[in-house]
């Protein structure tokens, strides 16, 4: 599988993982602390062939997806669930702990965000409090399966209407997923 964009990864492990999977290049952000250097890079990759924000599934790489987002408009993003980064002794989480077919798997459901121009209705909040997405003791919980189901990655509650805003999920597909969330609680 060759990826044209660059891929933007935490670290050096994360590029040996993504090369083991795919043929792309990648941009390593050294760390939660992205330099003003490392940011220019990924500018101009955006510029040139595109890029895949692909970082680890916890804090410091949603921070970094924030980071990036907020300095390079338009990049993609790729997500790869929890449960999918955690390595076999359970002691730490990363992109380099996934599988080939896991990281294959996520590259091949890039998101791309919403065009500025392209008015989209966010979901109201009020909607995400009746699906138990937020204000509810199992709303983490819920929040978790819901990123996995849609492959949008987790969010706090503050996030989730934005990111559901930004990668264009619909009310329908919004409704589909919460439907299928309350038939597996119930199976459960």
């Amino acid at each position: 599988m060759n990826i044209e964009e660059f891929i933007v990864v935490e670290g050096k492990d994360d590029t040996t993982a993504i090369k083991r999977a795919v043929h792309a290049d990648t941009i390593e952000t050294n760390g939660s602390a992205i330099s003003a250097d490392t940011l220019k890079r990924i500018k101009l990759a955006q510029e040139k062939r595109g890029v895949i924000v692909f970082t680890d599934p916890d804090y410091p790489g949603r921070r970094i997806r924030a980071i990036i987002e907020e300095q390079v408009p338009g990049v993609k993003h790729a997500f790869l669930p929890k449960e999918k980064a955690i390595a076999k002794n359970g002691k730490s989480l990363g992109i380099e702990h996934a599988t080939n077919e896991d990281i294959r798997a996520s590259l091949q459901n890039v998101y791309t965000p919403k065009r500025e121009d392209v008015k989209w209705d966010d979901i109201p909040l009020s909607e995400l409090m009746r699906a138990r997405l937020i204000g509810h003791p199992e709303s983490k919980k819920r929040r978790d399966q819901l990123g996995a189901l849609l492959q949008i990655g987790y969010t706090n509650g503050k996030q989730l209407q934005k990111r559901l805003t930004m990668f264009q999920i619909d009310r329908q597909q919004f409704q589909l997923a919460i439907e299928q969330l309350d038939q597996e609680e119930h199976h459960a």
